[in-house]
């Protein structure tokens, strides 16, 4: 018996080799997805504690300063940007994962619809390792999916806050502002104006909608089917 060589010990040479590695492979990648997907939907789970206990603190107590929401929505685009950026690592291994079963498992049971030309994409994917996906598409995925409406409530909360003098203190009907110059007072935060802080609001918040419906471009994997992350 001739000794093997090593390419015989690295590579398949017989199809139930070949694909015995094809199962392992999209197991490790799998794998590697879930991890990614758990840490994801941690961070969304931090933030909707920190909007809770925010709102909780804010609106429980009616000497609680407004600007404990403003606080709450800095922590907020905090968490956003870190979701955001594991959210890429995520949607690499997701690639992979949906190339596996787009291409080979989806061939499988549909021999007629194979295509031949996903190999080298998925072998340069596992060389050079890259993003397919910016940060800011990133965020505006995970905004669209979750934040948006965590800022609609903080800013909703917010509004009431500042145009509320007194909410229900003491048995009493709550009170609210009853012209602009009173809501500015209210919404003055520190040394910073009220006409400083509401300008301020405005342009996040504006920023906020100009990023979560922003056209999205359905290329990569999103082109193929509407159930995604």
């Amino acid at each position: 018996m001739p000794p093997l060589q090593r390419a015989d010990l690295i590579f398949p040479v017989a199809r139930m080799e070949f694909v015995n590695l094809i199962a392992h492979y999209y197991r490790g990648e799998m794998g590697r997805m879930t991890s990614w997907r758990d840490r994801v939907d941690r961070t969304s789970n931090w933030a909707i504690t920190v909007v809770a206990a925010m709102l909780s603190v804010s609106l429980s107590t009616p000497t609680a300063h407004h600007g404990v929401l403003l606080f709450a929505a800095i922590l907020v685009m905090l968490l956003l940007a870190i979701e955001a950026r594991r959210y890429r690592f995520f949607d690499v291994y997701r690639s992979r994962v949906r190339k596996l079963e787009r291409h080979y498992f989806a061939s499988v049971f549909s021999p007629s619809d194979a295509q031949d030309d996903w190999m080298p994409g998925m072998a340069d994917s596992l060389r050079r390792p890259e993003f397919s996906i910016s940060l800011a598409e990133a965020m505006s995925r995970r905004l669209r999916r979750n934040y948006f409406w965590m800022f609609v409530v903080l800013l909703a909360a917010w509004l009431l806050k500042t145009t509320s003098a007194r909410l229900q203190t003491g048995g009493r009907e709550a009170e609210f502002v009853h012209s602009v110059g009173e809501w500015l007072g209210n919404s003055a935060l520190g040394p910073l104006q009220g006409w400083m802080v509401l300008t301020l609001v405005v342009a996040f918040y504006a920023w906020i909608i100009y990023a979560t419906f922003r056209h999205a471009h359905s290329e990569g994997e999103l082109a193929h089917g509407d159930v995604h992350v």
